[in-house]
């Protein structure tokens, strides 16, 4: 009951963010939409950096819509790097790079900070090779992962006859 009307929730969301944010990766686990932007597809960080240049807002004003859509949602960013450079430097890089995508859905989209929740992983988590210049760059990357919040899923419940 409840998980069913959860899941065409975020089956609808997900749909709608591959839609309108070509090239952005969009999977469904569980309850939650996982977004992967890597190099290649939609957030661009420029090497050891973390600011987000005009190129990449696009990408996130077309999110931040979305979320602004499905408010029943919440949001965790998380920050990679690639193997490049020290771990405490990675660290902290990645670190920036996931705070500077939360704050700017918060300070320029004018989102709810206690929709977000910010993480990051430094060279820890790879999904590509390190060793090639492909995979280093889809190892550069911020995942950001929507899943329902109580309100919605208190929601489900009620409709579905679940308390």
């Amino acid at each position: 009951g409840a998980g069913v009307l959860i899941g065409n929730k975020m089956d609808k969301q997900a749909q709608q963010i591959e839609d309108e944010i070509p090239g952005a990766t969009v999977e469904r686990v569980d309850d939650a939409i996982v977004v992967t932007f890597d190099e290649n597809s939609g957030v661009f960080f420029d090497t050891a950096k973390y600011n987000i240049n005009s190129e990449s807002q696009v990408n996130l004003d077309k999110l931040a819509a979305i979320l602004v859509e499905y408010i029943d949602t919440n949001v965790v960013i998380v920050g990679h790097t690639d193997s490049v450079g020290q771990d405490t430097s990675n660290m902290l890089l990645s670190e920036r790079r996931a705070k500077s995508v939360t704050s700017y859905f918060i300070s320029n989209k004018g989102l709810s900070a206690g929709r977000f929740t910010t993480n990051w992983y430094g060279e820890g988590s790879p999904i590509a090779d390190n060793a090639t210049a492909e995979g280093r760059a889809q190892n550069r990357r911020v995942n950001i992962a929507i899943v329902p919040n109580e309100k919605m899923q208190n929601d489900a419940k009620k409709q579905s006859g679940e308390n």
